[in-house]
């Protein structure tokens, strides 16, 4: 059986292939690969060839440049997968389903035993997947992500529809909503635990300040050292930049 591994901390990825090996020392790690780009190229390479096949995934979600859900809008991936996460509730919500199961953080042996015999009673129904009936078994739907928040505006509650965000920022620990008419709202959601919330597809987590959807961009702008400076509207009133490490996936991101 072979067996990738998309991690990005070295230590995690490290300890989850010592519980693989524990589980069944036969087993094989073809790789452990730490982000969206070089599981991507990896991907690439190696499916549809005569090298060794992943049988099973193991795949973090938040991986060092993007979520791991960038990875399934650029390659077909017919191979079940066992999410790993560090998220709370909500996102464990949105991930339980009957076939292959998460790992909850930090992994023990117990949980991979479990998501394992899981995987072996289901091997049969997975062996001839594609990507859509990959993405409904995982609750990878979008149906599932966020359509609408509640927000406290003084005494009073409100919701704001989520296509009517333009995006959200963090500011000295407090994250802000800010709608397409300006309206900046203080929202009880770190930009961490926003993003897993928000269809990929809408969605760009720019930078650590910046969560913005694609109608928010007024101008794109070539920066020193290989970076991308943004106009957003409404305005921002800081600096908005693509570092050098996101330029790929944002570019990817805008030819979806």
């Amino acid at each position: 059986m072979n067996v990738l591994i998309i991690e990005d901390e070295d230590f995690t990825a490290d300890r989850l292939e010592e519980l693989v090996h524990q589980y069944d020392a036969s087993i094989t790690i073809l790789a452990k690969l730490p982000s969206v780009r070089d599981t991507v190229q990896w991907l690439r390479e190696n499916l549809s060839t005569n090298r060794p096949q992943p049988d099973l995934i193991f795949m973090d979600i938040h991986l060092e440049d993007d979520l791991c859900f960038r990875i399934f809008e650029q390659v077909h991936l017919p191979v079940p997968v066992i999410f790993t996460t560090a998220f709370d509730e909500y996102m464990i919500k949105a991930f339980r389903v009957n076939s292959i199961d998460y790992l909850l953080k930090p992994v023990n042996y117990e949980s991979l035993v479990a998501a394992m015999q899981k995987y072996q009673s289901l091997k049969r129904q997975f062996s001839q997947t594609d990507l859509d009936t990959l993405k409904e078994a995982m609750g990878i739907r979008r149906a599932d992500y966020k359509t609408r928040f509640l927000i406290n505006v003084g005494t009073r509650l409100r919701t704001i529809e989520t296509i009517d965000i333009a995006y959200f920022y963090s500011e000295e620990k407090i994250t802000f909503l800010v709608t397409k008419d300006n309206q900046r709202l203080p929202i009880d959601y770190s930009l961490d635990k926003l993003a897993p919330m928000l269809n990929p597809v809408d969605f760009f987590r720019a930078n650590r300040q910046f969560l913005l959807s694609l109608p928010a961009i007024k101008n794109i702008h070539t920066y020193s050292n290989s970076k991308l400076k943004l106009e957003l509207t409404p305005d921002p009133k800081t600096e908005v930049f693509i570092s050098k490490e996101k330029v790929s996936s944002f570019k990817d991101w805008l030819d979806t």
